[in-house]
């Protein structure tokens, strides 16, 4: 069960805030959050965390003009290598509620474990097409955007940059509900089923009893 269910998420429906652009492909989860903090039993402190192994004194995200940024710019296939939520804790406890990658032909934006983990906890994944990605990239770490997600748009000075986002992953976020949320939705269906249905009990197992 994911670590990110039976919390309160806040619905995202629009959002405008500044860049920072952290340049790079294949940017995997052990260098998102390093492996040796996985067995922290607490959910909080991974903000302070991201990149920590990586950063330096002109690491993209200390530079000034990244400063209180809450949108991260990346390269293609981002969130690859091993699954662990704690990647995408640490991204949305450092402040980003979204994450914008390159889609190229033949690379996804994102792993499919770090999408459908990102799409559980609420964070929200953009990948964008080669010619629209350099456009945001160029406005460099600092530039404010805005994100309209219902009309699945990126505004940039002078231009929108649409994408293409899974119409359920979509609902999701845009209502604030992790995957016990959704599945919520359908209680009354549930428990009607749940009345008439007879559980199959094998004979052995009711001779124990």
């Amino acid at each position: 069960m994911s670590l990110c269910q039976n919390e309160q998420m806040a619905g995202l429906i629009t959002h405008t805030g500044k860049i920072a652009v952290v340049p790079g492909d294949n940017i995997d989860t052990d260098r998102i959050i390093p492996a040796r903090f996985l067995t922290r039993v607490s959910r909080t402190g991974y903000g302070e965390l991201l990149f920590c192994d990586v950063r330096t004194a002109d690491f993209p995200l200390d530079r000034p003009e990244a400063r209180g940024a809450s949108i991260l710019v990346s390269g293609t296939n981002f969130g690859c290598g091993s699954s662990r939520e704690h990647a995408v804790w640490a991204i949305q406890q450092a402040g980003f509620v979204a994450v914008v990658a390159l889609k190229t032909d033949k690379s996804l934006g994102y792993s499919d474990i770090f999408r459908g983990n990102a799409g559980t906890c609420g964070l929200l994944l953009i990948e964008l097409e080669p010619g629209a990605h350099a456009e945001l990239v160029a406005l460099g770490s600092g530039a404010e955007v805005a994100i309209d997600l219902p009309a699945q748009l990126i505004r940039i000075p002078r231009k929108t940059l649409p994408f293409e986002i899974n119409a359920v992953t979509k609902a999701a976020i845009l209502e604030g509900l992790d995957l016990i949320g959704t599945t919520l939705r359908f209680d009354e269906q549930i428990t009607a089923y749940e009345a008439t249905n007879r559980n199959f009990v094998p004979a052995a197992a009711a001779e124990v009893r």
